[in-house]
């Protein structure tokens, strides 16, 4: 079965004072998620609004990927698929030399 859709993004970011927020819009066409996150600039650093940015949009992309695989969930397990349980196993499967085994 082919499959081919596309999912629409708006990213705002917004930055003053040290801080940077930023929103992450996620439609794709029967539902629509928001990511946020922010970022704020320790005063004792130079201040390095690209920092700010990646920061905060890595933030709220992290939050909608949470949403969004919670809405994963809620709908695998409607269709009688539920989730596995989650491995403790880090993504590319090492850690700092550690045997994950």
């Amino acid at each position: 079965m082919s499959h081919t859709t596309e999912w629409k993004t708006r990213t705002y970011l917004f930055e003053e004072d040290g801080t940077t927020k930023v929103r992450v819009e996620l439609d794709t066409g029967t539902s629509r998620l928001t990511g946020h996150g922010t970022a704020r600039c320790n005063p004792a650093d130079k201040d390095v609004p690209e920092i700010g940015d990646e920061l905060a949009a890595a933030r709220a992309l992290e939050d909608l990927a949470a949403q969004l695989k919670q809405t994963a969930h809620r709908d695998m397990a409607a269709v009688g698929a539920g989730p596995r349980p989650a491995s403790l196993k880090p993504y590319g499967v090492w850690m700092d030399g550690a045997d994950v085994g």
